[in-house]
């Protein structure tokens, strides 16, 4: 069922992803003002008309030069709200990258589920849905959110992106910790559809202990493969590292990772720099911005996302299925 006309806004921070997405649906933004006052708070309200429509606001919650995650979450908060206090006939957040998906349990006494309060913002402004792409622990997302929440799954671009150019060689898809094996599994499935033949997979140890990742051991044969790790992110890079590193001692001819989010923090591409990537896939849900570091940079492929979210959109307005985008 189509609820109203179509309406697509961009905050300030996501515009040119929002632009990009906007441009894959054939459509434009619509227009928005943000205003910072000198206290260092802000107001943001539409410009058009929102009444009874059907509304979807972008905006990808990473830091960056000028704004952090915690000033981006408030702002997109204060303008879902906005829409909701304008009549707009339901109101959908797009957020490619979703802040303190990470902190989705208590690993340590009196820790704060952080995924399920961000959760509670969300409903308590009276959003309707949260699109997402690639959350942490998908079971944990679900279950944090009572208003309709999808996650769309970046493996429909990666496997595009190494169908063709792996060619005839022998690969192996690496998960680099046990929480990753149900998605590098969907990865090699498709791949080995894509390819037409058998893709094995293996995956690596992974312990972490107060930020310190440890773990050598490896199930599976990567000797004389081209080896895929994939991943949901990488921030400090040492997990996909010490996977890479894995592989090379391990006989692995060729590895490439694929990463849905590029977070790059500080230091990543250093400890990137000594494990032997041959090179680094991510989409463009966190802005290529983010990465100082120029060696780095040139290392890094970028995939764009928004045909996935302008398709997602599409067949939300539509009341379609997203099944096939990794949703529900």
């Amino acid at each position: 069922m189509t609820h109203g006309n179509l309406a697509v806004f961009a905050l300030d921070a996501s515009r040119d992803f929002g632009t990009a997405v906007a441009r894959a649906m054939g459509a434009t933004l619509e227009a928005h003002e943000e205003r910072e006052f000198e206290d260092g708070e802000h107001k943001s309200r539409p410009l058009a008309s929102v009444r009874d429509r059907d509304v979807y606001v972008l905006h990808s919650l990473h830091a960056d030069a000028r704004q952090g995650v915690n000033d981006k979450l408030v702002r997109l908060l204060l303008f879902l709200g906005a829409l909701k206090d304008a009549s707009a006939g339901r109101v959908t957040a797009v957020v490619p990258y979703l802040a303190y998906a990470r902190k989705d349990r208590k690993s340590k006494p009196r820790d704060p589920v952080s995924t399920r309060y961000v959760a509670q913002l969300f409903e308590a402004i009276g959003t309707d849905c949260v699109v997402t792409m690639d959350v942490h622990n998908l079971a944990a997302f679900q279950n944090a959110f009572r208003c309709r929440s999808e996650n769309l799954e970046a493996n429909l671009l990666f496997v595009g992106h190494f169908a063709g150019r792996i060619g005839a060689a022998d690969v192996v898809v690496v998960a680099p910790d046990a929480g990753g094996i149900k998605r590098a599994e969907d990865f090699r499935r498709r791949l080995a559809e894509a390819l037409g033949r058998s893709v094995p997979m293996a995956f690596a140890e992974k312990h972490r202990s107060s930020g310190v990742v440890s773990g050598e051991a490896m199930v599976g044969d990567v000797s004389g493969r081209v080896a895929i790790i994939v991943d949901d992110l990488i921030s400090g890079g040492t997990t996909v590292a010490r996977t890479a590193r894995a592989c090379r001692a391990r006989g692995a001819r060729q590895v490439h990772v694929a990463a849905t989010h590029g977070l790059f923090s500080p230091g990543a591409g250093a400890t990137l720099a000594q494990a032997a990537i041959d090179d680094i896939v991510v989409t463009d849900t966190v802005s290529a911005a983010r990465v100082a570091d120029a060696d780095l940079a040139r290392r890094i492929t970028w995939v764009s996302a928004a045909p996935l979210f302008a398709e997602a959109i599409a067949r939300l307005h539509r009341g379609g299925s997203l099944v096939e985008l990794g949703g529900g």
